[in-house]
């Protein structure tokens, strides 16, 4: 054993931030391992907002927040989660106030709040359009001011069971090379998506679902997975996302004829409708021959340029970078990209995992406040809201509980494998593997889904993975070895496609962010208003259910 602690967080975005400082400050021993800098971390891009109903911008409380993200998950939210993460999010925003988040201000000095989409009241607190870098690094600075330790450029490869419970993890030191093994009495996963899955998203080259299969792999079910978000917004060609916030400050999306199209789709709400409806419009217009070279636009110049400049600068630089265009004179090319996994490592309200000693937050955990579809600003607000109480319990467990014991059988069996890989000379190079599996999923488990591409999705990722066996790094070395860590990336998100199009054959309705137009249209609350459960058998994904745990709302029609 190379080290030990009372609490390891795995992953150091918002989330593994949040619940390290809560664990420190709860008395525990712990540390922090993540695959890039803390501050590079994806939450880091997160821009338009973090939603808590403090009431700046209108009459709001915890109450609307609630039954908003319930309506907007398409009642698939399970009710007392999404009741916790509203009551406590006001006090959760003024605390990172008050370590010296610099939020963007009303005249009279109040937190500003802006409009975002499917949200009956302007509740998203932000920072211009940098509402995540300003988060990030608010969150590094506690993490610094605690000199809490963390193990930087170590990528997670394996967790360790002994005595049924959750009692470490085997990660490959990038910086030096080798495996190094970390006893922890509780482990918190925090690591974020897996948006890499598909070919065009608005996620960084990390996201790649390490957390979610880690867990999969000893036995702890995933939730939700077919549930896979696409963002209205983002950039052509690259997938860098353009904020919900332009729309929350007043843009508009036009199709190819000049009309706001949006008209035909959600005539109250229009822009400002929930991600799932604007995505399904924006496909259904470029798929019908209302697109402008595959994109539709988004129109900011009615905003002026003194507006755009005070608030939606990132956004403003990021369009004239990467897509050539001014937006203060030209409309931005957009398109639906994947962005945000509802689904992920099932969990109870306070992160633990249905395997003793593990616990998930964030991106990564399904807890679940989403559902079938997240509301823009809810996902800063979960990562903090969720990560704190993670890291609450797992320092309480891990505080009454005092062995640690790593058996070396895990560790001979992971060096092992890794010197099966690195000794293969012949093979395929898993950079087209990677490359085959996200074309595919953007095309056969996209925006709408159909049985037969679903079905076909899943023969292909099987045959990805009978090729993924046979994978060659050609980098040998030890030191800064991107292609075995790019190689076991691949292992995890080849399991967690093959789970995903598990769950969508599953659920033959169609509901948020899972669109079956052509075989089953309608919301079908008799028979899937629950959970599916992907638990991995060893040959591959087993499927249970679970029911949605509603308080006091049930199911309505969405109208936008």
């Amino acid at each position: 054993m190379d080290a030990q602690h009372d609490v390891l967080v795995v992953g150091a975005g918002c989330a593994g931030m949040r619940a390290a400082i809560e664990a420190f400050d709860a008395g525990a021993d712990v540390a922090l391992l993540s695959k890039i800098h803390p501050v590079r971390s994806h939450s880091g891009a997160a821009e338009g907002g973090i939603n808590a109903a403090l009431g700046n911008a209108s009459e709001d409380d915890p109450e609307k927040h609630a039954f908003d993200t319930v309506k907007g998950s398409d009642y698939l939210g399970d009710q007392d989660a999404i009741q916790v993460l509203c009551d406590e999010a006001p006090n959760d925003v003024y605390q990172l106030e008050h370590w010296g988040a610099v939020f963007s201000r009303t005249e009279d000095g109040r937190i500003a709040q802006r409009p975002f989409g499917a949200a009956g009241e302007p509740r998203t607190a932000y920072a211009a359009d940098i509402t995540g870098h300003v988060l990030v690094h608010v969150l590094y600075e506690q993490v610094m001011k605690r000199d809490i330790p963390t193990y930087e450029e170590w990528f997670a490869w394996k967790l360790v069971e002994n005595d049924g419970r959750c009692q470490g993890v085997i990660a490959w030191d990038i910086v030096n090379g080798g495996l190094k093994t970390i006893g922890a009495k509780t482990v918190i996963l925090a690591t974020g998506g897996a948006g890499k899955l598909y070919q065009g998203t608005t996620n960084a080259y990390s996201c790649t679902g390490d957390g979610m299969a880690m867990a999969l792999r000893l036995g702890v079910p995933l939730k939700d997975m077919e549930m896979m978000q696409f963002h209205p917004t983002t950039l052509s060609p690259t997938g860098v996302l353009i904020t919900e916030g332009c729309r929350g400050e007043g843009a508009y999306l036009l199709n190819s004829e000049g009309d706001r199209f949006l008209e035909r789709y959600a005539p109250n709400a229009m822009e400002l409708a929930s991600r799932d409806v604007i995505s399904r419009a924006e496909q259904t217009e470029i798929d019908e021959g209302r697109g402008v070279e595959g994109n539709v636009l988004l129109d900011l110049r009615h905003l002026g340029a003194d507006k755009i400049n005070e608030r939606l600068h990132g956004t403003r630089e990021l369009s004239m970078v990467f897509a050539g265009v001014d937006p203060i004179f030209d409309p931005i090319p957009v398109r639906p990209g994947a962005h945000y996994h509802m689904g992920g490592v099932e969990t109870d309200l306070s992160g633990a995992t249905a395997l003793e000693g593990l616990y998930a937050a964030g991106e990564c955990a399904c807890v679940s406040v989403h559902g079938a579809n997240r509301l823009g600003g809810n996902a800063l607000m979960e990562t903090v809201t969720f990560g704190k109480r993670a890291g609450a319990a797992a320092a309480e467990w891990a505080l009454t509980n005092t062995t640690v014991a790593l058996p070396e059988s895990a560790v001979t069996d992971a060096e092992r494998e890794l010197d099966t890989l690195l000794d293969r000379e012949v093979g395929e190079r898993p950079h087209a593997i990677r490359d085959e599996m996200a074309q595919t999923m953007h095309e056969n488990f996209g925006v709408f889904r159909r049985e037969e591409q679903m079905r076909r999705q899943g023969e292909i990722v099987a045959g990805l993975r009978e090729r993924f066996d046979r994978v060659v790094v050609d980098d040998k070395g030890t030191v800064f070895n991107n292609d075995v860590t790019q190689a076991l990336e691949l292992g995890f998100l080849l399991e967690l496609a093959a789970c995903m199009v598990e769950a969508g054959l599953a659920r033959k309705e169609s509901r948020g962010a899972h669109a079956r137009p052509y075989d089953f249209p309608e919301r079908d609350d008799e028979n899937y208003m629950r959970h599916t459960l992907v638990s991995w058998n060893g040959a591959g994904p087993q499927l249970a259910w679970a029911p949605v745990r509603t308080t006091k709302w049930e199911p309505q029609e969405r109208k936008y």
